[in-house]
């Protein structure tokens, strides 16, 4: 979307990803400004003043001819309006970002980017989704936000990833509200596909000179899942291009991942890391949420699962770590990986 005959848009976006859901899933979900109604409406409702003149386009990259495409605009017509009046603006990007060791983040330079604008305006909201790659709970990144060129401590520093998008102690399950949702929630294991969204519509945060939307990837940034994510803001013009799109072939979703697969590239990293306390409990973690969610057990038998499980790894750690042997537990980790992707099809 290009306003008053600007020469950058200020809004670009996969379509999919700019009404609300990304991995290019289309499914049913309705919030205040943005829709996919019975998944096949998509409607926004943000408001986007222009003076003179307004262009929308759709470009379609692929090899595929789109047949039938409807659309309907509505606008209305004033004398004037402000000179310096907030234009809509919106921008996808992704990354993959790489994980990060330390117990702390103070100043939050390798947080993932969801926006950066310079100028004078206000951020409404964004869109995150996040693919799993591995078993684990990547909700602990906190959102850190940054205004008028602030340095640590930023203006806004939030909790968690779930803390930020209206929820608590993880996503439960799917759900979609006015100003806040998960409309996409990928495996128990926190693996595979994950979108939601929150809207500062009636709390918007607002700049005068910048702008710097972050959020971690895990905590302090210990994770390296594939992030994309769109951020809505109105700001006067000019406005900069904080991230170039790439191409297609760039914006297409990663596949979605196998047990054997995740937990093959789980075991190359196991096997080339210098085995640690912490390091241990987290290659067990990953490997105990991936069996539980692949065994699907009832729910009444969950809880001894869990114990026979705790009880195992607390023998096995007391056995060889405890008693100064890490090679061992290593070893013992290694061969429980390997009979685990062997046994999966």
């Amino acid at each position: 979307m290009y306003w008053d005959e600007e020469n950058k848009p200020s809004v670009e976006s996969p379509i999919g990803d700019f009404f609300g859901i990304g991995h290019s899933v289309v499914k049913h979900y309705i919030s205040l400004p943005l829709t996919m109604t019975t998944a096949r409406g998509f409607n926004c409702y943000f408001p986007m003043p222009f003076n003179d003149l307004a262009e929308i386009e759709i470009v379609n990259e692929c090899d595929t001819e789109i047949r039938a495409f409807y659309y309907h605009i509505d606008y209305e017509l004033y004398d004037k309006l402000d000179d310096d009046i907030g234009y809509f603006h919106a921008k996808w990007r992704r990354e993959r970002p790489k994980a990060i060791r330390a117990d702390k983040n103070l100043d939050g330079k390798h947080n993932y980017l969801i926006l950066y604008a310079e100028g004078r305006g206000q951020y409404i909201g964004c869109i995150l989704s996040i693919h799993g790659l591995r078993p684990g709970w990547w909700g602990e990144g906190d959102d850190m936000i940054f205004v008028d060129g602030e340095t640590w401590p930023p203006s806004v520093h939030g909790t968690g990833t779930e803390d930020y998008f209206g929820a608590a102690w993880g996503f439960a399950h799917e759900f979609y509200g006015p100003y806040h949702g998960l409309p996409l929630r990928g495996e128990d294991d926190w693996t595979g596909y994950f979108s939601m969204y929150r809207f500062h519509i009636e709390d918007p945060i607002v700049f005068r000179k910048s702008i710097k939307v972050t959020i971690e990837h895990g905590h302090a940034n210990d994770r390296s899942d594939d992030i994309s994510s769109v951020a809505y803001w109105y700001q006067v013009e000019p406005h900069i291009e904080f991230s170039k799109m790439p191409p297609p072939e760039d914006r297409i979703p990663l596949p979605p991942r196998t047990p054997k697969e995740i937990l093959s590239e789980v075991l190359e990293d196991l096997e080339a890391e210098d085995l640690t306390d912490q390091i241990f409990w987290k290659y067990v973690h990953a490997l105990h949420l991936l069996l539980k969610r692949i065994s699907k057990l009832p729910p009444e038998t969950l809880q001894t699962y869990d114990l026979l499980s705790q009880s195992m790894w607390r023998t096995i750690y007391d056995r060889t770590i405890r008693k100064g042997d890490v090679d061992k537990a290593k070893k013992i980790l290694i061969d429980i990986y390997k009979a685990v992707i062997n046994s999966l099809r």
